[in-house]
């Protein structure tokens, strides 16, 4: 029996031109491919999404998106994934992904990326998973976000064990030797 492979969930953009985040989205997908792990994703073909499922198909690697369906046509659906699931609701989205991703991998993105970043520590901290969560914040990108969860921990409204629950890193060595599968264990 072949076991399938480490699973890294990318939860980033699907909005931005930006050339150098969509760059960073590439390299992602290109780390994921050459590491033989597997991708999951929104399910969309734009932005630092599509950047990333495409740069890791073309270094081999399986990609699994997930979509809710009335999202298919404005994020332009990932018809090339390895395996494309549309699902009902984005609820219905998030539950999907996380079930089939061993890892955690937060780009800079948007409103979503923040609402599935957060499900996902909370989640984390909560006990239901005992999955990495990891912030790559890329020249700054979430020292905002950073700075004001902080100082909720400062305040006591978060507590350590939450605050541990995420490794923010800078840069993608970091990045992927947080998520490696050693230290999911």
């Amino acid at each position: 029996m072949v076991s399938a492979p480490y699973s890294v969930c990318v939860y980033c953009s699907a909005s931005t031109t930006d050339p150098d985040l969509i760059s960073l989205a590439a390299r992602v997908g290109t780390e994921i491919a050459r590491r033989g792990w597997q991708l999951v994703s929104g399910g969309g073909h734009v932005s630092m999404m599509g950047a990333v499922a495409t740069a890791a198909r073309a270094g081999g690697a399986h990609t699994v998106g997930v979509i809710p369906k009335h999202l298919v046509h404005k994020e332009v659906a990932d018809v090339d994934a390895g395996e494309l699931l549309v699902t009902d609701t984005m609820r219905q989205r998030k539950q999907l992904m996380e079930a089939r991703s061993d890892a955690f991998l937060a780009l800079p993105g948007g409103v979503g990326t923040l609402e599935e970043f957060f499900e996902t520590w909370t989640g984390g901290y909560l006990g239901e998973h005992a999955k990495p969560v990891v912030v790559l914040d890329a020249n700054g990108f979430y020292s905002g976000l950073f700075r004001w969860i902080d100082e909720l921990y400062e305040r006591g409204m978060v507590a350590p064990h939450a605050r541990d629950r995420i490794t923010v890193v800078a840069d993608l060595p970091a990045a992927f030797a947080a998520l490696n599968p050693a230290a999911a264990g």
